[in-house]
């Protein structure tokens, strides 16, 4: 018997219309409820939101949904923010392909639906991980169905909460001549990504080479610029790879990776704890555990994917040094770069860090009015002997909505206002707001919080507009008043 013919891909035109239906019959999105607001003239927005990329998009179509508008500001081009068109550098994905990432449910928009729309079932069922590239023209695509505000190439150089119940964000227009202005909101949230409130992370020793002989994984190089060089890659994650392989690629004449462990790690543990209670209950457990299930993580470390790290041994010129730290470095009077490692000196031509992010508000000058007022866990928690972690020491104490807490009562009135819904919530939430398995519970989660938030704070509003509601659901002439029967006298 012979298999069915399989159907030719539906097209993104089909998906789309699938998806108004889809977002019809939940008669979603729900009506404007928000009473709007001014301030000596001037618009509020109800939300704002720093960042555009997966973590921005799935809270702006979340709140949408409840019909509370967001305004998303980026400081990338259209079509670039986030990593994965210009600093990511991985082939594929490490999720695997059948999450559902920023969907927020709805299975249309998913991209499954997206990928199958354009390229069939049978593509899919081939498809072994996500192309980087995909993804990134999927949320392009996510962003354009949900119609969603983003206003690129916006830089936020301030975030000034004030105690009258708006957050000034003062911004700098790149696609205008870097023209200032500012806007007000009644809530901001920080959708800022891996680095979200700091930047890259170097050893000291990165101070004594030359600026033009390093980068960092976390920037936007093009691999060529390593073209016939001797390169040392510092770190053993899953950007080291990725990075390593790029100048491989490029054509590198030689690749060194310098990995301080003694053991590449093997296990990914953080796969170990996926499933809805993380996701919906992370946030109410004991401080002691959830400290305890983040160090855990930190101290085994994520190995890298299996698929980059054979991207890269599959290249006779690339030599893993496994258990070797670099001590320090200098240039040599030839002009090449001399390493000192643990093993002896190494030479050199350049430097790619991929050595993580860390937390460091002096590297984000735009947070540096609210930066000193915000209470990290180590102001109030002091781990266990043998779980000292300064990462998660430095970590914000997050509110039950991602906000920030002040220091000490009255620290910077309004701060509450500001929502770190990125990277760096993951010690007072989980990973909902950094990664594809639990994006939308992360997302809904805080959009359910603010639709709360603006109703308690619009209740008198409210409770105005109910009184003046009038449109009437009886007419007079719906019955017929009758007439009282006469009582027959009996006890």
């Amino acid at each position: 018997m012979n298999s069915p013919t399989p159907l030719p891909p539906a097209g993104l035109a089909a998906l789309e219309a699938r998806l108004r239906q889809d977002l019809t019959w939940l008669n979603l999105p729900a009506k404007r409820w928000v009473p709007p607001q001014t301030k000596d003239g001037q618009p509020v927005l109800e939300v704002a939101i720093i960042g555009a990329g997966m973590g921005g998009l799935a809270l702006g179509a979340s709140l949408a949904q409840l019909g509370i508008p967001a305004t998303l500001f980026d400081r990338a081009p259209a079509g670039f923010e986030g990593p994965w068109a210009t600093t990511a550098r991985m082939e594929t994905l490490r999720s695997p392909k059948e999450l559902t990432g920023p969907a927020l449910g709805m299975p249309a928009l998913t991209f499954r639906a997206w990928f199958e729309a354009q390229f069939g079932l049978e593509a899919w069922a081939a498809l072994d991980k996500i192309p980087r590239l995909q993804w990134a023209d999927y949320l392009r695509w996510y962003r354009q169905v949900r119609g969603l505000d983003v206003r690129n190439q916006q830089r936020v150089t301030d975030v000034r909460p004030r105690a009258d119940g708006v957050v000034e964000l003062h911004l700098q227009d790149d696609a205008n001549a870097a023209r200032s202005y500012v806007v007000l909101a009644r809530h901001v949230v920080l959708a800022t990504g891996r680095d979200g409130l700091g930047g890259p992370k170097l050893p000291e020793w990165a101070e004594a080479l030359p600026r033009e002989r390093w980068v960092h994984s976390s920037e936007t190089w093009d691999g060529e610029r390593f073209r016939g060089q001797r390169v040392a890659v510092i770190g053993g994650g899953a950007s080291a790879m990725d990075v390593a392989a790029t100048a491989l690629e490029a054509g590198a004449a030689r690749v060194d990776l310098f990995i301080r462990r003694k053991v590449l790690p093997t296990v990914n543990k953080g796969k170990g704890i996926g499933s809805p209670g993380m996701a919906h209950g992370f946030r109410a457990l004991p401080d002691e555990w959830k400290w305890r299930f983040r160090h855990y993580i930190n101290a085994q470390q994520v190995p890298p994917p299996q698929g980059s790290t054979l991207r890269v041994s599959r290249h006779a010129h690339a030599h893993f040094h496994i258990g070797t730290g670099v001590l320090g470095a200098s240039v040599r009077s030839d002009g090449a770069l001399k390493l000192e490692t643990t093993q002896g000196p190494l030479a050199t031509d350049a430097v790619i860090f991929s050595t993580g992010f860390r937390l460091d508000w002096a590297l984000r000058p735009e947070f540096a009015t609210i930066a000193p007022c915000v209470r990290l866990w180590q102001d109030r928690y002091s781990a266990p002997a043998g779980e000292e972690d300064t990462e998660l020491a430095e970590s914000p104490d997050l509110g039950p909505m991602f906000e920030f807490q002040p220091k000490q009562p009255g620290m910077c009135p309004g701060l509450e206002r500001v929502y770190c819904f990125n990277f760096i919530a993951a010690l007072s939430h989980g990973q909902v707001s950094g990664d594809i398995p639990q994006i939308s519970d992360g997302a809904e989660h805080l959009a359910r919080g603010l639709a709360a938030r603006l109703l308690v704070e619009d209740a008198p509003l409210h409770f105005a507009t109910m009184q003046r509601y009038a449109e009437p659901e009886l007419q007079g002439h719906e019955w017929t008043p009758a007439t009282f029967p006469a009582y027959d006298g009996k006890p």
